[in-house]
């Protein structure tokens, strides 16, 4: 399969947050899309080993803030290169607001915010596919809305790889984007960093 014409989709990106048991939390998404209308009905697709997918199958309720091209990396880090089982993702940050469903939403480096509650659910082998209504809805800011293309382009900042001085003859794979550390010969195609979510194609070969 090509695996590059899938590529050729074109994706938003969404801060997806969700509150369960007086704790806010909140991930990265880049599928959010209308699917139907009276009712406004949405649907997104969340990966299962997100801690706000667990909270969204819990209880049933999410926020989306569709991130604008004014959004710096600072955020993808803070909702996207760290999980909300270790580490709280609204420590020390202030640029969110509450829906009337009582979960945030984020107020820097986006341009709109949709509520909403599940309807029905669909599990696949990596991600829970969420069908849910529209329950409120707002305006942020008059900012194009990032495409994951522009974020590529833009906004991603690559950190740099810095194999050792000594080779060891160890092989492995590092994330250019959070510095995920993958150790094997070869990496596979189809794999996707477990803390940043990026690609294989996102992985710099280094010889310890």
């Amino acid at each position: 399969m090509e695996k590059k014409v899938l590529e050729k989709l074109v994706y938003g990106l969404f801060v997806l947050t969700a509150r369960m048991d007086d704790y806010d939390n909140g991930c990265i998404i880049n599928t959010a899309q209308q699917v139907a209308f009276n009712p406004d009905i949405i649907c997104i697709a969340v990966n299962k080993s997100s801690y706000t997918h667990d909270m969204i199958l819990a209880t049933g309720t999410f926020n989306i803030s569709v991130i604008s091209e004014q959004a710096d990396f600072a955020l993808f880090q803070r909702f996207g290169y760290q999980t909300g089982r270790e580490a709280d993702k609204f420590n020390g940050f202030t640029a969110w607001k509450r829906s009337d469903n009582g979960i945030t939403y984020i107020t820097q480096g986006t341009n709109a915010y949709i509520s909403a509650k599940v309807i029905h659910y669909v599990s696949t082998n990596t991600h829970t596919i969420f069908m849910a209504r529209i329950e409120e809805e707002g305006h942020i800011s008059g900012e194009p809305s990032a495409t994951y293309d522009f974020y590529q382009q833009k906004i991603k900042q690559p950190v740099e790889v810095q194999p050792k001085t000594e080779p060891e003859g160890k092989i492995v794979w590092v994330c250019k984007i959070c510095g995920y550390v993958y150790e094997g010969e070869e990496l596979p195609e189809d794999f996707v960093c477990p803390i940043c979510k990026h690609p294989a194609a996102d992985f710099e070969k280094v010889i310890n």
